[in-house]
Formats: structure tokens, sequence, C-alpha cells
């Protein structure tokens, strides 16, 4: 090796993530609205970091027994008064609906919305039936679609200062074979939350969205083969998947008064090198 293929020889990968970071009181007086917040996953971790940073959340899924249980965990450790929950299905206008009604009942309205929910599922094109496409697309980006609308709905009569954070995927940019109706969903998400920032822009509002590659949970490896996960990993710069909470991270930055001039962005949470 010649000394200028010695000096961007790639350095040696860090072994794992980083030391967790405290709360700083980012969003200290807020009140939260977070959807799919019941499991090990980007919306659980965000919850969490959002109640560290002195929020107020409000937390909907789909799952009724582990939303109960992620609330009462969080109500013990944060508690009662910063932490409500509600069974909500995105795909239903009635359960959005009620949802973000809870958070103006306990706590006199909403300050930020977090639209974590998705669906995914692995199928080529060729055979994807009409149902696979269809369920994705109306969780995921129609989902997304009913609580922004639901959250502007309600934000447009405040001071100003409301946030809404879309969660959308690298795969909204990438290809991946039998990932086309996620995909389109997500890009979907991307195109939904540079349209809604012009228009929430009037009202103080701003609109942004993360765009993770690999965070890993539980839920993830179940539904998806060892050597998928392997050949994701591999492609990271960093040669691991993100945790949870370093996406939700980024979620607390656009969420908190650091990103002030930020609206209409899709922000990119990911190592991958291609």
């Amino acid at each position: 090796m010649s000394s200028v293929e010695e000096s961007v020889a790639p350095a040696a990968r860090p072994a794992g993530p980083p030391p967790y970071l405290p709360g700083h009181h980012l969003l200290a007086g807020r009140t939260a609205v977070i959807t799919a917040a019941a499991g090990a996953g980007i919306g659980g971790a965000t919850a969490r970091r959002f109640l560290e940073e002195g929020a107020r959340v409000v937390l909907g899924d789909v799952h009724a027994r582990r939303l109960r249980g992620c609330v009462a965990t969080l109500a013990e450790a944060f508690g009662a008064r910063s932490v409500a929950g509600l069974t909500c299905d995105v795909t239903d206008e009635t359960q959005v609906a009620a949802l973000f009604d809870l958070a103006e009942e306990r706590h006199g309205g909403l300050d930020i919305v977090v639209n974590n929910a998705g669906l995914g599922g692995t199928a080529d094109l060729v055979d994807m039936t009409d149902e696979q496409w269809d369920k994705v697309l109306d969780t995921t980006l129609t989902g997304t679609f009913r609580c922004t609308r639901a959250a502007l709905r309600r934000l447009r009569h405040g001071t100003g200062g409301g946030v809404v954070v879309n969660n959308a995927s690298v795969i909204g940019w990438r290809a991946q074979r039998g990932q086309a109706h996620y995909a389109a969903a997500k890009a979907g998400v991307m195109a939904l939350t540079r349209c809604a920032a012009v228009e929430a822009a009037a009202y103080g509002v701003r609109v942004n969205a993360v765009s993770p590659s690999l965070a890993m949970h539980p839920h993830l490896a179940k539904v998806t083969t060892p050597e998928l996960l392997t050949e994701l990993t591999g492609r990271e710069a960093f040669g691991r998947y993100a945790e949870p909470w370093e996406i939700a991270n980024v979620i607390v930055f656009l969420a908190s008064g650091y990103s002030s001039y930020m609206t209409g962005e899709t922000v990119s949470v990911s190592s991958q090198r291609a």
C-alpha cells in the first residue's frame, strides 16, 4: 500500500454506541403526543427521552396491553401527571382525534407531535397484493397524514412554536428489494413533511422529519432474517446499528428550540456508506 493509500485507509470502527446522555430540560413544560410509543423501538425511546427533557407525554399505540405497561413504567419513573396513554390505530380517524383530545383534556393543549407509527413488510412487487400495498400505505403514509392534520388543526390556534416531527426512513431515498410499498410510503412522508411545513409556517409551526437507517429493537429482529440484518449492519460506517435512543436524540433536537429555523427538512440519522 502506498503512503497515499495508507493516509486514507479506514480507521478502526468503534465497538459500540456512545454513553447515554442525560437530559438538559430542552422540552421543559411542553406537551407531546407520540404515536406507536409503547414498544422497545424509536417511539418508546422518544417517550423516555422527552420525559427526561422535562416534557409531558401522551402516548398512542395500537397494542393496548403493551401501552398500559409502558405508561405504568414511565409513570413510576417520571410521575403519573407526566404520562398518559390511549389505544390508537392511526388508520382510524376517530381514534386519532381521541388521542389528540386527551392531550387537550389532560394538559390544556399540545406543543409537539411525533408521528412514529409505521408498518413494514417484505414482498417482491410482482407478488405484492393490493391488500399488502394498501395496509402499509394506510398506516405509514396516510396515518402520518391523519396525525399531522389533527396536529395542525389544533396548533394553528396557538401562539406559535408548535412542532411536528415525522419518522421517515433512508429507504425513502434508497432502493431495497421487497420494500416497494414501504419505500413509497416513506418517500411520501418526506414529501408530506415539506408541503405541511410550507402551510404550517403561517401558524408559526415547524414540521420536520428524521430518516433513520437501521435502529435495532426486539420486534425488528422478529420480522427480519439474521442474514438481512447482518447485510444491513455491514453497510453502516460504524459497523453497528443505531440504538433507538440515538434516533430519539435527534427527534429531541428537532422538537426543541435549538432547531428553531428548521422546517420542511428531513434529517438523515444514518451512517450508511451506500
